[in-house]
């Protein structure tokens, strides 16, 4: 585990938002975790993977973060993805990606962050949501920790940068999962995607495609994946 920082919490319309970073093997690993004002300790706890291009508070993440507090009480957090937000070291997305290190490093940011946030929080179950390179995060990150217990995974596939780790880490991914997929995506290749669904192993899984490119998920399909994870959390 890390060593933790804390920033100050602020509140916006019910949601408390908290930075924090963690120190983690000579890496700068900087995090945001939301939580509903009223929420129990023990609410249950959902990662967020960002995209590509994207960061920690990025528009979507924090729609989403949000919604989940919101409606359903479920605490939340995020952290920037290598080479992305405040870890920007100017590679491209392919150079930072190609690093055979960055996949381990990756995995365990992420379980130091989840480790922290989970002694601060305990919650009662905990999800992952990410989608295009959210879910070339997540795949390796749900494979390596128990603790999560179902994902919403999608807009990626098995590909020529990441294939080989996604080939070996997706048949490790037991959870209930929902995976997305754009049918006209420009960015991923249709069939690398279906491959990468059908590699889980999870015995609960299901496949939402809709037409359209890469960034045109339907905003109800959006929506609709706070309540396939909320189905399973507060169960």
């Amino acid at each position: 585990m890390g060593t933790m920082q804390w920033a100050e919490t602020t509140e916006s319309r019910g949601v408390l938002e908290q930075g924090f970073r963690i120190e983690l093997e000579g890496r700068d690993v900087p995090g945001i975790l939301w939580r509903a004002e009223d929420a129990a300790e023990s609410a249950p706890l959902v990662l967020i993977g960002h995209g590509g291009t994207q960061h920690k508070r990025s528009g979507y993440v924090l729609s989403l973060a949000r919604m989940l507090a919101r409606h359903h009480g479920i605490a939340s957090f995020a952290i920037d993805g290598p080479g992305h937000g405040e870890r920007s070291t100017g590679e491209d997305f392919e150079t930072t990606w190609a690093r055979d290190s960055i996949y381990d490093e990756m995995v365990a940011d992420w379980r130091a962050a989840l480790d922290a946030v989970v002694a601060e929080q305990a919650p009662s179950s905990i999800g992952y949501w990410g989608l295009s390179m959210g879910t070339m995060m997540g795949v390796p990150v749900v494979a390596a920790e128990p603790r999560i217990q179902v994902a919403l995974l999608g807009l990626m596939g098995f590909g020529r940068l990441n294939g080989d780790r996604l080939r070996a880490d997706a048949p490790r991914v037991s959870c209930p999962v929902r995976f997305l997929l754009q049918w006209d995506d420009e960015l991923i290749d249709r069939q690398g995607g279906l491959d990468l669904f059908a590699a889980l192993s999870s015995e609960v899984k299901s496949l939402h495609a809709n037409p359209g490119r890469h960034s045109a998920v339907p905003p109800q399909e959006f929506r609709d994946t706070v309540g396939f994870l909320a189905a399973y959390l507060t169960a």
